[in-house]
Protein backbone atom coordinates (compact mmCIF):
# COMPACT_ATOMS: atom_id res chain seq x y z
CA UNK A 1 0.00 0.00 0.00
CA UNK A 2 2.66 2.15 0.79
CA UNK A 3 5.86 3.31 -1.39
CA UNK A 4 5.51 0.98 -4.76
CA UNK A 5 2.40 -0.26 -3.70
CA UNK A 6 0.47 2.77 -3.26
CA UNK A 7 -2.64 3.67 -5.85
CA UNK A 8 -1.19 6.85 -6.56
CA UNK A 9 1.87 6.20 -6.27
CA UNK A 10 2.65 4.44 -9.33
CA UNK A 11 5.22 5.17 -12.30
CA UNK A 12 2.65 5.49 -14.74
CA UNK A 13 0.47 8.24 -12.78
CA UNK A 14 0.67 11.83 -13.00
CA UNK A 15 2.63 14.44 -10.77
CA UNK A 16 0.28 15.95 -8.10
CA UNK A 17 -0.16 19.15 -9.63
CA UNK A 18 -1.20 18.21 -13.11
CA UNK A 19 -3.64 15.08 -11.30
CA UNK A 20 -5.88 18.15 -9.70
CA UNK A 21 -5.79 20.33 -13.19
CA UNK A 22 -7.20 17.53 -14.61
CA UNK A 23 -9.14 16.56 -12.02
CA UNK A 24 -9.93 20.45 -12.23
CA UNK A 25 -11.29 19.80 -15.57
CA UNK A 26 -13.50 17.65 -15.36
CA UNK A 27 -16.26 19.18 -13.78
CA UNK A 28 -17.35 19.72 -10.22
CA UNK A 29 -18.04 16.13 -8.77
CA UNK A 30 -14.27 15.43 -9.96
CA UNK A 31 -13.40 18.48 -7.91
CA UNK A 32 -14.85 16.62 -4.93
CA UNK A 33 -13.82 13.26 -5.79
CA UNK A 34 -10.18 14.57 -5.68
CA UNK A 35 -11.38 16.34 -2.31
CA UNK A 36 -12.31 12.90 -0.55
CA UNK A 37 -9.64 11.38 -1.51
CA UNK A 38 -7.42 14.05 0.27
CA UNK A 39 -8.97 12.12 3.21
CA UNK A 40 -7.41 9.32 2.57
CA UNK A 41 -4.09 8.75 3.92
CA UNK A 42 -4.13 4.97 3.61
CA UNK A 43 -3.86 5.09 0.15
CA UNK A 44 -3.01 8.60 -1.26
CA UNK A 45 0.90 9.76 -0.42
CA UNK A 46 1.40 13.03 1.13
CA UNK A 47 2.15 14.94 -2.21
CA UNK A 48 -0.79 14.08 -3.46
CA UNK A 49 -2.79 14.66 -0.23
CA UNK A 50 -1.88 18.28 -0.37
CA UNK A 51 -2.53 19.01 -4.12
CA UNK A 52 -5.93 17.68 -3.74
CA UNK A 53 -7.09 19.29 -0.52
CA UNK A 54 -6.11 22.49 -2.58
CA UNK A 55 -8.60 21.39 -5.20
CA UNK A 56 -10.14 24.70 -6.45
CA UNK A 57 -13.50 25.44 -8.79
CA UNK A 58 -12.47 27.40 -11.64
CA UNK A 59 -15.63 28.07 -13.33
CA UNK A 60 -17.15 31.15 -14.66
CA UNK A 61 -20.00 32.71 -13.08
CA UNK A 62 -23.80 31.77 -14.46
CA UNK A 63 -26.10 34.76 -15.84
CA UNK A 64 -27.73 37.12 -13.89
CA UNK A 65 -31.25 35.97 -15.10
CA UNK A 66 -30.77 32.69 -13.96
CA UNK A 67 -29.58 34.48 -10.47
CA UNK A 68 -32.86 36.44 -10.07
CA UNK A 69 -34.76 33.33 -11.46
CA UNK A 70 -33.53 31.12 -8.54
CA UNK A 71 -34.73 34.86 -6.18
CA UNK A 72 -37.75 34.51 -7.23
CA UNK A 73 -38.49 31.01 -6.70
CA UNK A 74 -36.91 30.32 -3.28
CA UNK A 75 -38.81 34.25 -1.83
CA UNK A 76 -41.70 34.38 -3.99
CA UNK A 77 -40.44 37.94 -5.27
CA UNK A 78 -37.73 39.38 -7.55
CA UNK A 79 -34.02 41.05 -6.46
CA UNK A 80 -35.26 44.02 -5.85
CA UNK A 81 -38.07 43.38 -3.63
CA UNK A 82 -35.77 40.92 -1.50
CA UNK A 83 -32.56 42.95 -1.36
CA UNK A 84 -31.76 46.89 -0.70
CA UNK A 85 -29.27 46.55 -3.25
CA UNK A 86 -27.82 43.94 -4.61
CA UNK A 87 -24.34 43.32 -7.11
CA UNK A 88 -24.90 41.50 -10.44
CA UNK A 89 -21.42 40.90 -10.87
CA UNK A 90 -20.34 37.71 -8.49
CA UNK A 91 -17.67 38.59 -5.99
CA UNK A 92 -16.74 34.93 -6.03
CA UNK A 93 -17.73 31.69 -8.22
CA UNK A 94 -17.55 28.21 -7.96
CA UNK A 95 -18.68 24.57 -9.87
CA UNK A 96 -21.51 24.70 -6.99
CA UNK A 97 -22.46 28.12 -6.65
CA UNK A 98 -21.31 32.08 -6.80
CA UNK A 99 -21.61 34.57 -4.35
CA UNK A 100 -22.90 38.20 -4.69
CA UNK A 101 -22.59 41.52 -2.90
CA UNK A 102 -25.51 43.07 -1.63
CA UNK A 103 -27.73 44.90 1.19
CA UNK A 104 -30.51 44.67 3.44
CA UNK A 105 -33.69 47.21 4.09
CA UNK A 106 -31.66 48.52 7.31
CA UNK A 107 -28.04 48.80 5.64
CA UNK A 108 -26.46 45.44 6.87
CA UNK A 109 -24.01 44.66 3.72
CA UNK A 110 -25.02 40.70 3.50
CA UNK A 111 -23.20 38.03 0.82
CA UNK A 112 -25.75 36.16 -0.93
CA UNK A 113 -24.66 32.61 -1.97
CA UNK A 114 -26.50 30.95 -4.69
CA UNK A 115 -26.66 27.61 -5.94
CA UNK A 116 -26.17 26.92 -9.86
CA UNK A 117 -29.08 25.92 -11.67
CA UNK A 118 -30.02 22.30 -12.67
CA UNK A 119 -26.29 21.45 -10.24
CA UNK A 120 -28.35 18.57 -8.43
CA UNK A 121 -29.15 16.55 -11.37
CA UNK A 122 -25.34 16.88 -12.74
CA UNK A 123 -23.84 15.74 -9.91
CA UNK A 124 -26.60 12.88 -9.51
CA UNK A 125 -25.66 11.65 -12.95
CA UNK A 126 -22.16 11.67 -12.67
CA UNK A 127 -22.43 9.92 -9.12
CA UNK A 128 -24.06 7.09 -11.04
CA UNK A 129 -21.96 6.90 -13.42
CA UNK A 130 -18.91 6.56 -10.79
CA UNK A 131 -21.19 3.85 -8.59
CA UNK A 132 -21.33 1.73 -11.62
CA UNK A 133 -17.83 2.13 -12.39
CA UNK A 134 -16.59 1.42 -9.12
CA UNK A 135 -18.63 -1.51 -8.77
CA UNK A 136 -17.46 -3.04 -11.82
CA UNK A 137 -13.94 -2.34 -11.03
CA UNK A 138 -14.36 -3.88 -7.42
CA UNK A 139 -15.76 -7.04 -8.82
CA UNK A 140 -13.04 -7.22 -11.55
CA UNK A 141 -9.91 -6.20 -9.19
CA UNK A 142 -8.25 -6.70 -5.82
CA UNK A 143 -6.92 -3.63 -5.60
CA UNK A 144 -10.49 -1.79 -6.28
CA UNK A 145 -11.70 -4.03 -3.63
CA UNK A 146 -9.02 -3.87 -1.18
CA UNK A 147 -9.39 0.01 -1.67
CA UNK A 148 -12.90 0.33 -1.14
CA UNK A 149 -13.98 2.15 -4.45
CA UNK A 150 -17.70 1.96 -3.49
CA UNK A 151 -17.37 3.33 -0.16
CA UNK A 152 -14.80 6.18 -1.87
CA UNK A 153 -18.40 7.19 -4.35
CA UNK A 154 -20.62 6.98 -1.23
CA UNK A 155 -18.56 9.41 0.60
CA UNK A 156 -18.37 11.74 -2.14
CA UNK A 157 -22.16 11.44 -2.30
CA UNK A 158 -22.69 12.55 1.06
CA UNK A 159 -19.94 15.16 0.84
CA UNK A 160 -22.25 16.82 -2.23
CA UNK A 161 -25.27 16.42 -0.70
CA UNK A 162 -24.28 18.31 2.42
CA UNK A 163 -22.65 20.83 0.38
CA UNK A 164 -26.08 21.42 -1.61
CA UNK A 165 -28.06 21.94 1.47
CA UNK A 166 -27.48 25.73 2.43
CA UNK A 167 -29.75 25.29 5.31
CA UNK A 168 -27.37 22.71 6.85
CA UNK A 169 -24.64 25.27 6.29
CA UNK A 170 -26.43 28.16 7.76
CA UNK A 171 -26.03 25.90 10.96
CA UNK A 172 -23.23 24.92 10.71
CA UNK A 173 -22.12 28.93 10.73
CA UNK A 174 -24.42 29.19 14.59
CA UNK A 175 -22.78 26.20 15.68
CA UNK A 176 -19.26 27.33 15.49
CA UNK A 177 -19.84 30.60 16.12
CA UNK A 178 -21.30 29.25 19.42
CA UNK A 179 -18.25 27.36 19.98
CA UNK A 180 -15.75 29.85 19.40
CA UNK A 181 -17.69 32.54 20.70
CA UNK A 182 -14.95 32.80 23.86
CA UNK A 183 -12.03 33.98 20.94
CA UNK A 184 -12.04 37.71 20.40
CA UNK A 185 -9.60 37.46 17.35
CA UNK A 186 -12.03 34.64 15.63
CA UNK A 187 -14.73 36.03 13.49
CA UNK A 188 -17.35 33.84 11.92
CA UNK A 189 -19.84 35.16 9.88
CA UNK A 190 -23.98 34.62 10.67
CA UNK A 191 -26.75 34.05 8.36
CA UNK A 192 -29.55 35.54 7.95
CA UNK A 193 -32.49 33.07 8.49
CA UNK A 194 -35.38 34.65 7.12
CA UNK A 195 -33.30 34.87 3.80
CA UNK A 196 -31.97 31.41 3.74
CA UNK A 197 -32.83 28.23 1.92
CA UNK A 198 -31.61 24.97 0.82
CA UNK A 199 -30.42 27.03 -2.82
CA UNK A 200 -29.78 30.79 -0.88
CA UNK A 201 -28.02 31.53 1.60
CA UNK A 202 -27.30 35.19 2.87
CA UNK A 203 -24.97 35.58 5.79
CA UNK A 204 -22.95 38.62 7.19
CA UNK A 205 -20.67 40.37 4.11
CA UNK A 206 -17.00 39.54 5.63
CA UNK A 207 -14.55 42.83 4.84
CA UNK A 208 -11.32 41.03 4.23
CA UNK A 209 -7.97 40.40 2.39
CA UNK A 210 -6.13 36.77 1.90
CA UNK A 211 -3.05 36.05 4.37
CA UNK A 212 -0.41 37.22 2.37
CA UNK A 213 3.50 38.69 2.94
CA UNK A 214 2.19 42.23 2.16
CA UNK A 215 -0.74 41.83 4.14
CA UNK A 216 0.79 40.58 7.48
CA UNK A 217 3.79 43.13 7.26
CA UNK A 218 1.17 45.60 8.67
CA UNK A 219 0.55 43.21 12.13
CA UNK A 220 2.56 44.74 14.62
CA UNK A 221 2.92 44.37 18.35
CA UNK A 222 3.01 40.68 18.35
CA UNK A 223 -0.76 40.92 16.83
CA UNK A 224 0.67 37.93 13.94
CA UNK A 225 1.83 35.50 17.39
CA UNK A 226 -1.13 35.85 18.84
CA UNK A 227 -3.34 35.05 15.44
CA UNK A 228 -1.44 32.01 14.95
CA UNK A 229 -1.80 31.37 18.08
CA UNK A 230 -5.99 31.67 18.13
CA UNK A 231 -6.30 30.07 15.21
CA UNK A 232 -4.39 26.84 16.63
CA UNK A 233 -5.87 26.51 19.73
CA UNK A 234 -9.45 27.00 18.07
CA UNK A 235 -8.89 24.32 15.78
CA UNK A 236 -7.46 21.97 18.50
CA UNK A 237 -10.60 23.05 20.35
CA UNK A 238 -13.05 22.08 17.24
CA UNK A 239 -11.05 19.09 16.89
CA UNK A 240 -10.60 17.57 20.50
CA UNK A 241 -13.05 19.27 22.34
CA UNK A 242 -16.26 20.29 20.44
CA UNK A 243 -16.32 17.35 17.98
CA UNK A 244 -17.32 19.53 15.19
CA UNK A 245 -14.60 21.41 12.91
CA UNK A 246 -13.94 23.52 9.81
CA UNK A 247 -12.71 20.98 7.61
CA UNK A 248 -11.30 23.22 4.55
CA UNK A 249 -9.10 26.24 6.26
CA UNK A 250 -7.47 26.70 2.60
CA UNK A 251 -6.08 30.19 2.01
CA UNK A 252 -9.61 30.85 0.49
CA UNK A 253 -11.79 30.56 3.36
CA UNK A 254 -9.54 32.61 5.51
CA UNK A 255 -9.34 36.28 5.80
CA UNK A 256 -7.62 38.99 7.29
CA UNK A 257 -10.01 41.79 8.29
CA UNK A 258 -8.96 45.50 8.77
CA UNK A 259 -9.43 44.69 12.61
CA UNK A 260 -6.16 42.65 12.01
CA UNK A 261 -8.87 39.40 13.22
CA UNK A 262 -9.09 36.01 11.04
CA UNK A 263 -12.29 35.20 9.69
CA UNK A 264 -13.31 31.69 9.21
CA UNK A 265 -15.37 32.08 5.96
CA UNK A 266 -17.65 28.77 3.80
CA UNK A 267 -18.54 26.02 5.89
CA UNK A 268 -20.25 23.82 3.56
CA UNK A 269 -17.17 21.65 4.59
CA UNK A 270 -17.16 20.18 7.99
CA UNK A 271 -16.37 17.14 9.86
CA UNK A 272 -17.82 15.49 13.30
CA UNK A 273 -15.72 13.35 15.45
CA UNK A 274 -17.26 10.97 18.00
CA UNK A 275 -16.11 11.58 21.70
CA UNK A 276 -14.05 8.43 22.23
CA UNK A 277 -11.98 9.64 19.01
CA UNK A 278 -11.67 12.98 20.52
CA UNK A 279 -10.04 12.22 23.29
CA UNK A 280 -7.48 10.18 21.14
CA UNK A 281 -6.99 12.89 18.95
CA UNK A 282 -5.92 14.76 21.63
CA UNK A 283 -3.79 12.44 22.42
CA UNK A 284 -2.22 12.16 18.87
CA UNK A 285 -1.45 16.05 19.29
CA UNK A 286 -0.03 16.08 22.82
CA UNK A 287 2.27 12.78 21.92
CA UNK A 288 3.62 14.41 18.89
CA UNK A 289 4.31 17.93 20.93
CA UNK A 290 5.88 15.99 23.34
CA UNK A 291 8.55 14.01 20.62
CA UNK A 292 7.01 10.97 22.66
CA UNK A 293 6.82 8.14 18.99
CA UNK A 294 5.70 5.41 20.97
CA UNK A 295 2.61 7.31 22.78
CA UNK A 296 2.06 8.19 18.68
CA UNK A 297 1.86 4.38 17.99
CA UNK A 298 0.04 3.60 20.67
CA UNK A 299 -3.07 5.52 19.78
CA UNK A 300 -2.88 4.96 16.67
CA UNK A 301 -3.63 1.28 17.47
CA UNK A 302 -6.38 1.71 19.24
CA UNK A 303 -8.31 4.32 16.80
CA UNK A 304 -6.97 2.42 13.43
CA UNK A 305 -8.86 -0.86 12.20
CA UNK A 306 -6.01 -3.33 11.59
CA UNK A 307 -6.46 -5.47 8.08
CA UNK A 308 -4.68 -8.74 7.46
CA UNK A 309 -1.70 -8.25 6.63
CA UNK A 310 -0.90 -5.32 9.18
CA UNK A 311 2.73 -4.66 9.68
CA UNK A 312 2.69 -3.36 13.44
CA UNK A 313 6.48 -3.45 14.30
CA UNK A 314 6.96 -1.83 11.03
CA UNK A 315 4.27 1.22 12.06
CA UNK A 316 5.73 1.22 15.63
CA UNK A 317 9.37 1.79 14.56
CA UNK A 318 8.13 4.26 11.66
CA UNK A 319 6.31 6.61 13.46
CA UNK A 320 8.94 6.77 16.23
CA UNK A 321 11.37 8.41 13.77
CA UNK A 322 8.97 10.44 11.94
CA UNK A 323 7.89 11.85 15.14
CA UNK A 324 11.59 12.21 16.72
CA UNK A 325 12.62 13.69 13.07
CA UNK A 326 10.48 16.49 13.61
CA UNK A 327 11.90 17.81 17.63
CA UNK A 328 15.06 19.17 15.74
CA UNK A 329 13.73 20.70 13.03
CA UNK A 330 14.03 24.60 12.70
CA UNK A 331 10.79 26.86 13.25
CA UNK A 332 10.46 27.87 9.78
CA UNK A 333 10.70 24.39 9.17
CA UNK A 334 8.31 22.90 11.69
CA UNK A 335 4.83 21.22 10.10
CA UNK A 336 2.87 19.53 12.41
CA UNK A 337 -0.24 18.52 9.73
CA UNK A 338 2.25 17.36 7.68
CA UNK A 339 3.67 15.38 10.44
CA UNK A 340 -0.38 13.99 11.36
CA UNK A 341 -0.41 13.60 7.80
CA UNK A 342 2.45 11.25 7.68
CA UNK A 343 1.56 9.24 10.79
CA UNK A 344 -1.79 8.66 9.21
CA UNK A 345 0.10 7.55 5.96
CA UNK A 346 2.13 5.58 7.64
CA UNK A 347 -0.16 3.41 9.24
CA UNK A 348 -1.43 2.72 6.51
CA UNK A 349 1.68 2.13 4.51
CA UNK A 350 1.35 -0.88 7.39
CA UNK A 351 -2.31 -1.86 6.68
CA UNK A 352 -4.01 -0.47 9.16
CA UNK A 353 -7.25 1.38 8.41
CA UNK A 354 -7.44 5.08 9.43
CA UNK A 355 -10.53 7.15 10.27
CA UNK A 356 -11.10 9.69 7.32
CA UNK A 357 -10.91 12.41 10.91
CA UNK A 358 -7.81 11.76 11.11
CA UNK A 359 -6.49 12.89 7.80
CA UNK A 360 -8.72 15.40 7.83
CA UNK A 361 -7.10 16.90 11.00
CA UNK A 362 -3.55 16.93 9.04
CA UNK A 363 -5.15 18.71 6.53
CA UNK A 364 -6.53 21.23 8.27
CA UNK A 365 -2.94 21.42 10.58
CA UNK A 366 -0.83 21.77 7.21
CA UNK A 367 -3.24 24.62 6.18
CA UNK A 368 -2.80 26.47 9.94
CA UNK A 369 1.12 25.68 9.35
CA UNK A 370 1.15 27.68 6.37
CA UNK A 371 -1.46 30.13 8.29
CA UNK A 372 0.33 30.69 11.45
CA UNK A 373 4.07 30.68 9.17
CA UNK A 374 2.61 33.78 7.12
CA UNK A 375 1.15 35.97 10.04
CA UNK A 376 4.25 34.65 12.26
CA UNK A 377 6.97 32.98 10.84
CA UNK A 378 9.16 32.23 14.25
CA UNK A 379 5.33 30.88 15.49
CA UNK A 380 6.07 27.40 17.09
CA UNK A 381 3.15 24.76 17.02
CA UNK A 382 5.45 21.86 18.99
CA UNK A 383 5.94 24.32 21.55
CA UNK A 384 2.49 26.26 21.64
CA UNK A 385 0.58 22.40 22.33
CA UNK A 386 3.31 21.52 24.75
CA UNK A 387 2.81 24.97 26.92
CA UNK A 388 -0.98 24.66 26.67
CA UNK A 389 -1.58 20.99 27.23
CA UNK A 390 -2.87 21.22 30.75
CA UNK A 391 -5.60 24.06 29.47
CA UNK A 392 -6.54 21.40 26.88
CA UNK A 393 -6.71 18.44 28.49
CA UNK A 394 -8.49 20.38 31.30
CA UNK A 395 -10.94 21.64 28.43
CA UNK A 396 -11.32 18.21 27.38
CA UNK A 397 -12.34 16.75 31.32
CA UNK A 398 -14.70 19.96 31.71
CA UNK A 399 -16.72 19.49 28.41
CA UNK A 400 -17.05 15.59 29.53
CA UNK A 401 -18.73 17.14 32.84
CA UNK A 402 -22.28 17.61 31.68
CA UNK A 403 -25.22 17.58 33.48
CA UNK A 404 -26.50 14.96 30.78
CA UNK A 405 -23.06 12.51 31.09
CA UNK A 406 -23.27 13.03 35.48
CA UNK A 407 -26.77 11.64 35.18
CA UNK A 408 -26.09 8.85 32.37
CA UNK A 409 -23.17 8.07 34.77
CA UNK A 410 -25.40 8.01 37.96
CA UNK A 411 -28.00 5.83 36.32
CA UNK A 412 -25.37 3.36 35.47
CA UNK A 413 -23.92 3.22 38.68
CA UNK A 414 -27.65 2.89 40.23
CA UNK A 415 -28.51 0.51 37.69
CA UNK A 416 -25.23 -1.85 38.37
CA UNK A 417 -26.02 -1.64 42.24
CA UNK A 418 -29.70 -3.04 41.87
CA UNK A 419 -28.17 -5.80 39.67
CA UNK A 420 -24.93 -6.82 41.98
CA UNK A 421 -26.77 -8.86 43.86
CA UNK A 422 -28.62 -10.83 41.63
CA UNK A 423 -25.72 -11.30 39.95
CA UNK A 424 -23.59 -12.45 42.62
CA UNK A 425 -26.61 -14.80 44.06
CA UNK A 426 -26.34 -16.32 40.01
CA UNK A 427 -22.45 -16.99 40.60
CA UNK A 428 -22.34 -18.61 44.30
CA UNK A 429 -25.51 -20.77 43.01
CA UNK A 430 -23.47 -22.23 40.35
CA UNK A 431 -20.39 -22.63 42.29
CA UNK A 432 -22.55 -24.55 44.95
CA UNK A 433 -23.94 -26.63 42.29
CA UNK A 434 -20.81 -27.15 40.71
CA UNK A 435 -21.95 -25.62 37.67
CA UNK A 436 -19.15 -22.24 37.28
CA UNK A 437 -17.30 -22.67 34.35
CA UNK A 438 -14.43 -20.91 33.53
CA UNK A 439 -12.80 -20.45 30.30
CA UNK A 440 -8.79 -19.67 29.38
CA UNK A 441 -7.80 -19.10 25.82
CA UNK A 442 -3.87 -20.25 25.93
CA UNK A 443 -1.33 -19.93 23.29
CA UNK A 444 0.08 -23.22 25.23
CA UNK A 445 -2.19 -25.04 27.04
CA UNK A 446 -0.29 -27.53 28.17
CA UNK A 447 2.06 -25.02 30.02
CA UNK A 448 -1.04 -23.29 32.02
CA UNK A 449 -2.04 -26.79 32.84
CA UNK A 450 1.56 -27.77 34.16
CA UNK A 451 1.96 -24.20 35.60
CA UNK A 452 -1.22 -24.82 37.67
CA UNK A 453 0.26 -28.62 38.88
CA UNK A 454 3.18 -26.53 40.16
CA UNK A 455 1.43 -24.22 41.96
CA UNK A 456 -1.02 -26.83 43.28
CA UNK A 457 1.70 -28.76 44.53
CA UNK A 458 3.62 -25.64 46.35
CA UNK A 459 0.18 -24.96 48.38
CA UNK A 460 -0.15 -28.83 49.63
CA UNK A 461 3.21 -29.41 50.58
CA UNK A 462 3.12 -25.93 52.16
CA UNK A 463 -0.34 -26.77 54.06
CA UNK A 464 1.68 -30.08 55.50
CA UNK A 465 4.36 -28.22 56.77
CA UNK A 466 2.18 -26.33 58.24
CA UNK A 467 0.38 -28.86 60.20
CA UNK A 468 3.70 -30.44 60.83
CA UNK A 469 4.41 -27.53 63.15
CA UNK A 470 1.14 -26.82 64.53
CA UNK A 471 1.19 -30.86 65.67
CA UNK A 472 4.72 -30.56 66.62
CA UNK A 473 3.35 -27.09 68.82
CA UNK A 474 0.61 -29.46 70.28
CA UNK A 475 3.12 -32.45 71.30
CA UNK A 476 5.06 -30.21 73.27
CA UNK A 477 2.54 -30.33 75.56
CA UNK A 478 2.49 -34.05 75.96
CA UNK A 479 4.75 -36.52 78.43
CA UNK A 480 6.95 -38.17 76.85
CA UNK A 481 9.79 -40.99 78.31
CA UNK A 482 11.72 -40.13 75.21
CA UNK A 483 13.01 -36.25 75.27
CA UNK A 484 15.74 -34.22 72.49
CA UNK A 485 17.19 -31.61 74.40
CA UNK A 486 14.67 -31.62 77.15
CA UNK A 487 11.94 -31.99 74.49
CA UNK A 488 9.21 -34.49 73.49
CA UNK A 489 11.23 -36.40 70.91
CA UNK A 490 8.65 -37.06 68.04
CA UNK A 491 7.62 -33.23 68.54
CA UNK A 492 11.40 -32.09 68.06
CA UNK A 493 11.25 -34.54 65.06
CA UNK A 494 8.39 -32.97 63.55
CA UNK A 495 10.15 -29.30 63.95
CA UNK A 496 13.15 -30.71 61.51
CA UNK A 497 11.00 -32.07 58.89
CA UNK A 498 8.80 -28.85 58.70
CA UNK A 499 11.98 -26.76 58.39
CA UNK A 500 13.87 -29.31 56.18
CA UNK A 501 10.58 -29.15 53.95
CA UNK A 502 10.45 -25.29 54.07
CA UNK A 503 13.68 -25.20 53.33
CA UNK A 504 13.45 -27.41 49.81
CA UNK A 505 10.51 -25.49 48.71
CA UNK A 506 12.39 -22.34 49.72
CA UNK A 507 15.34 -23.56 47.09
CA UNK A 508 12.82 -25.20 44.56
CA UNK A 509 11.32 -21.61 44.28
CA UNK A 510 14.25 -19.81 43.97
CA UNK A 511 15.71 -22.31 41.45
CA UNK A 512 12.64 -21.86 39.26
CA UNK A 513 12.31 -18.42 39.41
CA UNK A 514 16.49 -17.85 38.48
CA UNK A 515 15.33 -19.91 35.74
CA UNK A 516 12.40 -17.85 34.35
CA UNK A 517 14.93 -14.69 34.71
CA UNK A 518 17.45 -16.24 32.61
Amino acid sequence: MGGEEGLLARKTTPPPEELATDLEKLGPTFVKLGQVLSTRADMVPVQYLDALAQLQDRVGPFEFEQVEAIIREEFGQGVAKTFNTFDPTPIASASLGQVHKASLADGHEVAVKIQRPDIRAKLADDLEVLDEVAGMMEAATELAKRYEFKRIVADLRRTLMRELDYIEEARNLHTLAENLKDYDLLVIPQPVDELTTARVLTMDFIKGVKITKSETDRLAGGRGEKLAAAALDAYIKQVCVDGFFHADPHPGNVLLTPQDELALIDLGMVAHVAPPLREYLLRLLLAVGEGNGEDAADICLKIGEPKEDFDEPRMRRRIADLVASQQGVGLAQIQLGKTVLEIARTAGDSHMRVPRELTMLGKAMMSLDNLGHSLEPKFDPYGYIRRHAPALIFNQLKRGITATNVLTRALEISEFAQRLPGRVNKILDRVADNHLEIKVKSFDEQRLTEGFQKVANRIAEGLVIAAMIIAAAQLMQVPSPFAIFGYPALSVLLFVLAAVGAGVLAIDIWRHDRKKKK
